[in-house]
């Protein structure tokens, strides 16, 4: 009898000890958790660009963000650089759920949702702050709208910001666009802009783009100031322009899959966290590209300023031409941010 109590005293310990043991293994571990029963939730957050960029560090402040208003609950893990892909390529694993956060250029998304394509449009907003307006306003509820039939949440807006032109031979007038051949997205808008200029505008991969500029199949190229020091398109081209021609996006798009792992009472602290991570990468760009000028001028690269209005009357006249038109609504949230900033 003694030794029947003594075996069933011993049980009793393992089971409490076990129990022990697997209320510990459930808090995963994470010293901010809220409580140890709660689970850490990690996303992927795939981006092209690398860990030296602004738009690395951008999405590193939307991670760190996230976790601070989270207490922990939820973790973001970006994988730079194109590991998982291009923008398209990763858009579309978002889409079917094999990846939590894919980014992509607002032109890319047009492939999707046509209606974006008023963004693409050249000399579209005077400043940022019209740009940030209507993104954080009615054109982003739009773009939201029409991102979720699609498997997708736009849970916020990066942007590599107003685009310049980075030349071989200096760009001053309109006229000095006669007969340039120069690099730009698969984009009509785009291209019909620099038509407009006299320029011959020739669609190409931005991987190839170095190369064509050093074999003379192209003589300028547009980007952000500070992905001209990046790319290294500096020691090619010694010139750059400021035509602040178009402005681009980066949108920050989740799978339904992950956005439905989110907790109803972490959904409105994690979407006010990201915007708090674009807000910063934003202000990060500003501050890459005054960096990349300074650098670049020790480099001998020369910056020339450029008359816009004559850009933009000669946009304005080959867009109609080409009867560029737009769906109503989006045209009328458009014009809302125009007529207010």
């Amino acid at each position: 009898m003694k030794r029947k109590r003594f075996l069933m005293l011993i049980m009793g310990l393992a089971i409490i000890a076990m129990a022990i043991t697997g209320c510990a293994s459930s808090d995963n571990g994470d010293e901010n958790s809220q409580s140890s029963g709660e689970e850490t939730i990690t996303f992927k957050f795939a981006m092209v660009d690398n860990e030296s960029s602004n738009y690395y560090k951008g999405a590193q402040k939307i991670a760190e963000e996230v976790a601070n208003a989270t207490n922990g609950r939820i973790q973001i893990e970006v994988v730079a650089g194109g590991a998982l892909g291009g923008e398209r390529d990763t858009v579309e694993l978002a889409m079917s759920g094999d990846l939590d956060i894919a980014t992509a250029a607002n032109s890319v998304l047009t492939n999707w949702i046509p209606e974006m394509s008023i963004l693409d449009q050249a000399y579209l907003w005077e400043n940022a702050d019209q740009a940030h307006a209507a993104v954080d306003g009615k054109v982003g509820e739009l773009i939201k709208r029409e991102a979720e039939p699609l498997g997708l949440h736009v849970i916020g807006f990066m942007e590599s910001g107003f685009r310049n032109v980075f030349s071989k031979d200096p760009i001053k007038t309109i006229d000095d666009f006669k007969g340039v051949k120069i690099r730009t997205m698969q984009n009509e808008y785009h291209m019909a802009a620099f038509e407009a200029f006299g320029a011959m505008p020739t669609a190409m991969a931005a991987t190839e783009q170095f190369t064509a500029l050093q074999q003379g199949t192209i003589d300028a190229a547009e980007n952000a100031i500070c992905n001209c020091l990046a790319n290294g398109f500096y020691e090619v081209t010694k010139n750059i322009t400021y035509t602040d021609h178009a402005f681009v996006y980066i949108l920050l798009l989740m799978s339904d899959d992950a956005w439905n792992k989110i907790p109803e009472d972490l959904r409105e602290p994690f979407l006010e966290a990201v915007q708090r991570g674009c807000e910063a990468q934003r202000q990060y760009l500003v501050e890459a590209n005054e960096e990349a000028e300074v650098e670049l001028k020790k480099l001998g690269v020369e910056f020339h300023e450029i008359d816009k209005n004559a850009l933009k009357e000669a946009y304005k006249k080959v867009a109609e031409e080409k009867g560029f038109t737009f769906d109503p609504e989006w045209q009328a949230a458009v014009d809302e941010v125009l007529n207010s900033y």
